[in-house]
């Protein structure tokens, strides 16, 4: 028989004590109203009594966002339930969230105290927290390294008191799936059953997910957890790892969540974006790989049919399309999908080209992206004519000296080599294609970027240069930026020569007096 398992998301609390991860009410409040977007249960929206500036954190989300539960966390302390009723008290569904340290060491170490003015707190706490609000939590920090009896008293004790909801965390990530599901099955056996059974585990063993699932299996109702499992130490479990093997293995588990997963990697994103931490690119679900195919047999199982390495669909999570990437390793029925999704049909003869000149750069390169498949294919099939092409240059540049390059073009049997000025290595170099082909751009537009990834990245400039009355753009790739910008200026005057431009060595007298005769000798000399 299904049940439904609450989705109880603790990004904004326990996600927010990751070093640097601060967040400031705007902030708490965009991720809030794109958790209830995601349609989660609860909401842990912060701990209030922590700072003035958490407590109205608390309030904005508390006042503005609809449809999830709004819990605002508090210590076994009446000023801290008294804030954190302050901050939830307008919210349409409030809770507010009670713990105390419930294991041996918490209580010795920790609060200094014995196990029963520890439980006379946390059932004193809850009956005062029930005065103010109808939803009151309680969590036993460290349950999972409570003696059991101690933890069945708690437990007892604070239901009494008013609890509708009981959480027994995995605090510190020390247990594992057999012993933490066993734990939970004895709890929600001996517990009233119209009480929630929740619980909140932590990544140390890397085990946060396994244990939830191992909960739930045996008797949880509710799971906390965090987006992209960031959280204390080695984070939490993963929200959208658990809501997906609930889904995608239903038969197993026969539960529920209410989760709209078409807004889970849009919630992925915004989190690691507003908390500037990134999303590993092999994390599941929402990692850049959890839907990229790189091995040939993998590309060309995928492409006759989804399934073959595809579990989920990524259209369900709010992914666009699955990725294709192609390395060394990726055969032709890839790069035949690939181009076709670029917008390039090829015939036989131009395809193995193209598909020789990719092997021979994903050779170099660990991954091509599609910007450089792109350029594959203009040089291979749309090829601008080259009236000159770049065989090197030298650069001289220093914060005290003014940048100066060398600069030699090709030009049909003849290498053409000049020298110029500028205000930077970049200028001086198109000075010196200026010099060369005795013409002179003004340049309109000028982007430089690095277009993959690694330090073997590429570097891609693009430029637009007017020459007389007209602009043509150019676009240049290389590992070195200066390279890519002189590709790329050399590559707008090549279209320029392609519509009839003249070049100087053709018409000597295009530019007089203003660009010397450059030096010009046989390209075949030794």
């Amino acid at each position: 028989m299904s049940r439904k398992i609450h989705i109880f998301d603790t990004t904004l609390r326990d996600g927010e004590q990751v070093p640097g991860a601060k967040l400031n009410k705007r902030q708490k409040l965009e991720i809030a109203l794109q958790l209830a977007k995601l349609n989660v249960d609860v909401i842990e929206a912060g701990f209030p009594c922590s700072s003035p500036d958490d407590l109205k954190a608390v309030q904005a989300i508390a006042q503005e966002v609809r449809g999830p539960i709004i819990a605002g966390l508090a210590r076994t302390v009446r000023e801290d339930i008294d804030s954190a009723w302050e901050a939830v008290r307008q919210a349409e569904r409030p809770r507010i969230h009670v713990f105390v340290g419930s294991s041996d060491i918490h209580i010795s170490k920790k609060l200094r105290r014995d196990r029963n003015t520890t439980l006379e707190m946390a059932a004193e706490a809850v009956r005062y927290a029930k005065k103010f609000c109808r939803d009151v939590e309680f969590s036993t920090e460290d349950g999972s390294r409570t003696d059991f009896d101690f933890l069945c008293r708690i437990i007892d004790a604070t239901v009494n008191a008013g609890a509708t909801v009981i959480n027994v965390p995995d605090t510190v990530g020390y247990a594992l799936p057999e012993e933490y599901g066993d734990l939970i099955r004895k709890i929600r056996e001996r517990m009233d059953p119209h009480v929630i059974l929740s619980v909140h585990c932590h990544n140390d063993l890397g085990l946060a997910v396994a244990n939830s699932l191992a909960a739930v299996r045996n008797g949880a109702d509710q799971v906390e957890c965090t987006v992209n499992g960031i959280g204390e130490r080695a984070g939490n479990a993963s929200l959208e790892e658990i809501v997906m093997v609930l889904k995608t293995r239903y038969a197993s588990y026969q539960a529920n969540v209410g989760i709209n997963t078409q807004e889970i990697y849009r919630t992925s994103r915004m989190v690691s974006r507003i908390m500037n931490i990134p999303v590993q690119p092999n994390k599941a679900i929402v990692g850049g790989n959890a839907f990229a195919h790189s091995s040939g047999i993998h590309q060309d199982g995928v492409l006759k049919d989804r399934t073959t390495y595809e579990i989920m669909k990524p259209e369900d999570l709010g992914i666009k399309q699955h990725k294709i990437v192609l390395t060394a390793r990726s055969g032709r029925s890839a790069l035949r999908h690939r181009l076709g999704e670029l917008g390039y049909t090829l015939e036989a003869d131009v395809f193995e080209r193209v598909y020789n000149r990719f092997i021979d750069v994903a050779d170099r390169k660990k991954e091509i992206a599609s910007q450089d498949l792109q350029s594959i294919v203009e040089i291979e099939v749309f090829k601008v004519p080259e009236t000159y092409s770049m065989q090197s240059m030298q650069i001289m540049s220093g914060t005290k000296m003014v940048p100066l390059a060398s600069v030699t073009l090709l030009r049909g049997d003849r290498l053409i080599t000049d020298a110029a000025t500028g205000n930077g290595p970049v200028d001086a170099v198109f000075h010196g294609i200026e010099r060369i082909t005795g013409v002179h751009g003004k340049l309109r537009d000028y982007d430089l970027k690095a277009i993959t990834m690694g330090r073997d990245a590429l570097g891609e400039a693009m430029v637009r240069v007017q020459i007389g009355e007209t602009v043509y753009s150019g676009i240049g790739t290389s590992p070195d930026v200066i390279e890519a910008s002189a590709r790329a200026y050399l590559n707008a005057f090549n279209r320029y020569f392609a519509n009839g431009g003249a070049a100087m060595i053709d018409n000597p007298q295009a530019l007089k007096g203003e660009v010397q005769t450059p030096i010009e000798m046989s390209a075949s000399r030794e």
